[in-house]
C-alpha cells in the first residue's frame, strides 16, 4: 500500500493547510478503497466473493472519478484569488490521488491475474483468452460475433480532422492496424464492446466437469479483423473514458429547480473527461496520439490490465458452485411485531429495534402496507433518498391514498446517481394524489424517517419509524442499518414538527429537545456533548466517546475530538470509509483509537455514545461527521431511551470494537493492517457474530414471548 506518512501536524505533500494533523477526504477514501481491494486478496474470503469485492473496488473507484477527481479538476480551473480560499491545493491532490490510483492498480493486475484466474482454473473455472481457444471454441465465438455483436461493432477509423466522442464508461478497444497495401502506414481505429448491451463473461462449449469463459473483449478481438478486411491489426488494448457525473446545484440556482436537474442530467455522459484508463501494453506512440485526439493530460491517465469495467464481476456466473460464495446467512424474522395484534399497538406498548440485513426487512415493508389498510390510520409521511425500482413502499403509499388517507412524501432529487429514479418515482405519486415535495434550495434532506398518524379512542396518535438507511428494499439486504419503531410522544411531538417543516416550510414554533436536527441543533449539540465530556475529564472523572460513522471529516470536529483526547477523553471510532482524524499522534490524539470494518455487509449506520457523566447518551443518525452533513443538510439524530434497545446497540457497537478479524487499524501512514488478536483472544467476527447475536435474541423470544 501506498504510504501517507504525517509530518508536523500534515500529510506529506502539504495537502491540508490546517495546524492539526489532517488527511485530506480524498486520500483517506482511496485508503478505504483499498480496505476493500485488501478482501479481494484475503484467501480466507471464498473465492466468487473475492472477484465481487474485485467489482465493488473497481465502481467505487469510478464513482470517484466521476465526481471527486472532476471536482478537483475545476478547482484547478478556476481563477487565482478564488482558488486561495481553499485550505488546500487541488493540483497537488489530483496528483497525489494519480500516484496512489497506479500503485492500486498494480495490485489490482496482481491479485486478478496471479490469484484469482489461477485458483478459478483449480476448480474448474477457466478464464481464457482468445489464443488460448480450441478449434470448437473459435467456431462458437465467430458465430457469437455474427449472431450477437455484429450490429454493435463498427469501428471508427481515426484522423486528425474529426476528434472521436467516447462515451462515459464505455469499453472500447484501440486498434493498432497497418494498411495491407502500405504496411509502412500507421493506422488507429477505435471500436466499443458492446458490454452495456450484451453480457461480459460468454460461456464456452467445455469439457465434462468443467466451465471455459471468455470475455466479451476477447470475442470482439477475435472477430474484428472481418470488419477492417483491407488492414493488418497488430493488436487491440482496452480504453475507457470517465466523465465528469457532478451535478452544479447551488444555492443561487433560480428557476424550476426540478428542470435544471433534468438539463444537467442529460449532460452528464458529455461531460468532461476525468480518467482514461488503457491497457499498459499500449506502445507509447499510441498513447500519445489518443492523448491528442481526446484532449487528456498525463494526469488523466491510469495504466490498467487487458481487461477494464471490472464493475462486470458482480455478474460473473458461479456455476452453481456454492461452496465459493459465504454461507447462507437468511435474514432473520423479527417476532417482535410479527404476532396477532396490529403492528401499532405492538409499537404503542414498547419501542423495537431493527438492524438489517440481519432481521428481515420485511418488517419496515408491513409498516407501510397495513398502513395503507388501517381503518384508523390518517396521515403517513416519509421521506425518500434512494428508492428501489421496484419498491413495495411506495406501491402502499399509492394504496394509501386510495384508501382516503393523506399521504406526504419528501422526494430528495439531489441524491447523487439517484436522480431519475427518485423523479420518476414523484411522478408516479404525484399521478396517484400524493403530496409530493421536492428538495430544498442550497440543503439535501438526508433523514431517514416516516410518521404514520392514526385516530385512537377519539383523539390522534403518532407512530415513526427512523433509521440510519434509505427506505431502499434492495439495499436493505447488504447494507447494515439500524431501525427504530417508536411511539414514544417525546420523539412523535417533535417529528411532528419536522415535518411540518419539510411539508410547509414553516419553521418549528420551539426549539428540539429530544431530537438533534441538521440545520437546527444537530451540530451545537454534538459540539456540547463533546465538550462536556472534556469538561469530566479535566476534573479527572470518566470521559468516553464512541463513534459509529461512514465518514468523519469535518475539520471543526476533527479539532474538537484532539481536544477531547488531549483533555483526557478515551475516544473510540469506528469508521468505514474517510478517516481525515489522525489516530495516535503523540500530543494530538494520544487517546484515540480507531478501526474500520470492511466485510461482506457494507457498514453503513450511524451512532453517536456519549458517556455523560454516567447518563449515557445515546443516539441512531443518518448523519456523518462531514462538513456536507453536519452543515449543508436536513439530518436526524434520534436518542435511544428505553434501556433494552439501548443494551442491544452497546451490545452490537462492543462486538464491532473487539472485532479482529476484518477490523483494520487507523493510522498516519494508511496501511490498513489487520487486527490481530493476543495468542489466548478468542476471534471475533463481528458482523457474524452480530447475526448470532440476534438469532439467538430471536429464540429467546420465541421461548418467553419477549424481545
Amino acid at each position: 500500500m501506498h504510504r501517507m506518512v504525517e509530518t508536523g501536524g500534515q500529510i506529506r505533500g502539504a495537502l491540508q493547510a490546517f495546524p492539526f494533523p489532517y488527511i485530506h477526504r480524498d486520500i483517506s477514501w482511496l485508503s478505504f478503497n483499498y480496505r476493500v481491494l485488501q478482501e479481494a486478496r484475503d484467501e480466507r474470503v471464498p473465492l466468487l466473493e473475492r472477484l465481487k469485492f474485485l467489482a465493488i473496488y473497481s465502481n467505487n473507484l469510478g464513482e470517484f472519478f466521476q465526481v471527486r477527481v472532476a471536482s478537483n479538476r475545476n478547482l484547478i480551473r478556476i481563477g487565482k484569488k478564488t482558488k486561495r480560499e481553499l485550505d488546500f491545493d487541488p493540483k497537488e491532490v489530483v496528483r497525489r490521488i494519480i500516484e496512489i490510483v497506479r500503485a492500486h492498480m498494480i495490485e489490482f493486475s496482481d491479485i486478478f491475474e496471479h490469484q484469482l484466474v489461477p485458483a478459478l482454473k483449480e476448480h474448474g473455472i477457466h478464464l481464457l483468452r482468445r489464443l488460448e481457444l480450441n478449434e470448437e471454441q473459435r467456431a462458437f465465438v465467430e458465430e457469437y460475433f455474427i449472431n450477437h455483436l455484429l450490429p454493435y461493432v463498427q469501428p471508427i477509423l481515426l484522423n486528425d480532422k474529426v476528434k472521436p466522442f467516447l462515451a462515459n464508461a464505455v469499453l472500447y478497444l484501440a486498434l493498432d492496424m497497418r494498411e495491407k497495401d502500405a504496411p509502412e502506414v500507421i493506422q488507429y481505429a477505435l471500436v466499443q464492446v458492446p458490454s452495456n448491451y450484451l453480457p461480459r463473461f460468454v460461456l464456452l462449449p467445455s469439457p465434462p466437469g468443467e466451465h471455459h469463459v471468455i470475455m466479451l473483449d476477447d470475442v470482439v478481438r477475435h472477430n474484428i479483423s472481418t470488419l477492417l478486411p483491407g488492414y493488418d491489426i497488430v493488436d487491440a488494448y482496452s480504453i475507457k473514458l470517465t466523465r465528469d457525473a457532478e451535478l452544479y446545484i447551488d444555492d443561487e440556482y433560480s428557476g424550476n429547480l426540478l428542470e435544471k436537474i433534468k438539463k444537467s442530467l442529460q449532460k452528464r455522459n458529455v461531460g468532461p473527461a476525468s480518467r482514461l484508463v488503457y491497457d499498459r501494453e499500449m506502445p507509447r506512440r499510441m498513447l500519445r496520439y489518443l492523448m491528442k485526439m481526446l484532449d487528456l493530460e498525463p494526469l488523466d491517465l491510469i495504466p490498467e490490465s487487458r481487461y477494464h469495467n471490472n464493475f462486470d464481476f458482480f455478474h460473473f456466473p458461479d456455476f452453481g458452485k456454492k461452496e465459493l460464495k459465504y454461507r447462507p446467512m437468511p435474514p432473520i424474522v423479527y417476532g417482535g411485531l410479527r404476532d396477532k395484534r396490529t403492528m401499532f399497538e405492538q409499537i404503542a406498548e414498547r419501542d423495537h429495534l431493527l438492524m438489517t440485513p440481519y432481521h428481515d426487512y420485511e418488517t419496515v415493508i408491513q409498516l407501510f402496507e397495513k398502513a395503507a389498510e388501517d381503518p384508523l390510520v390518517t396521515h403517513i409521511k416519509i421521506i425518500q433518498y434512494r428508492v428501489s425500482p421496484e419498491s413495495r413502499i411506495m406501491n402502499a403509499l399509492c394504496r394509501a391514498v386510495k384508501n382516503g388517507k393523506r399521504v406526504f412524501v419528501f422526494i430528495e432529487v439531489k441524491a447523487r446517481f439517484d436522480e431519475e429514479a427518485n423523479l420518476r418515482w414523484g411522478e408516479k405519486l404525484e399521478k396517484e394524489g400524493v403530496h409530493v415535495r421536492y428538495s430544498l434550495p442550497g440543503l439535501k434532506v438526508h433523514a431517514k424517517a416516516a410518521l404514520i398518524r392514526r385516530y385512537e379512542d377519539e383523539e390522534f396518535r403518532e407512530y415513526c419509524y427512523i433509521g440510519t438507511g434509505n427506505f431502499n428494499e434492495q439495499t436493505a439486504r447488504v447494507y447494515s442499518d439500524f431501525g427504530l419503531f417508536t411511539a414514544d410522544e417525546r420523539i412523535t411531538s417533535e417529528m411532528v414538527r419536522f415535518f411540518r417543516y419539510l411539508e410547509k416550510q414553516q419553521l418549528p414554533s420551539r426549539p428540539f429537545q429530544h431530537l438533534l436536527v441538521g440545520q437546527f441543533n444537530l451540530f451545537s449539540e454534538l459540539q456540547s456533548l463533546i465538550d462536556y465530556e472534556i469538561a469530566q475529564a479535566r476534573q479527572g472523572k470518566k470521559a468516553l466517546i464512541l463513534l459509529k460513522l461512514n465518514s468523519l471529516q469535518d475539520p471543526l470536529m476533527v479539532e474538537k475530538l484532539y481536544e477531547a483526547s488531549r483533555a483526557g477523553v478515551e475516544v473510540r471510532l469506528i469508521v468505514r470509509s474517510i478517516c481525515s482524524l489522525v489516530p495516535k499522534v503523540e500530543g494530538w490524539s494520544d487517546r484515540i483509537e480507531a478501526i474500520s470494518i470492511v466485510d461482506r455487509f457494507l457498514e453503513h449506520s450511524r451512532v453517536y455514545y456519549f458517556y455523560a457523566g454516567g447518563e449515557e447518551k445515546l443516539y441512531l443518525s443518518s448523519a456523518d461527521w462531514m462538513v456536507r452533513n453536519l452543515h449543508r443538510r436536513i439530518e436526524l439524530a434520534v436518542p435511544l431511551y428505553t434501556p433494552y434497545i439501548r443494551q442491544q446497540v452497546m451490545d452490537i457497537l462492543n462486538l464491532q470494537w473487539r472485532d479482529n478479524v476484518k477490523a483494520r487499524l487507523l493510522d498516519a501512514q494508511m496501511e490498513n493492517a489487520y487486527r490481530t488478536p493476543a495468542p489466548d483472544e478468542p476471534l471475533i467476527r463481528s458482523q457474524y457474530a452480530t447475526y448470532d447475536y440476534f438469532k439467538n435474541r430471536e429464540q429467546l423470544y420465541a421461548e418467553d414471548g419477549n424481545s
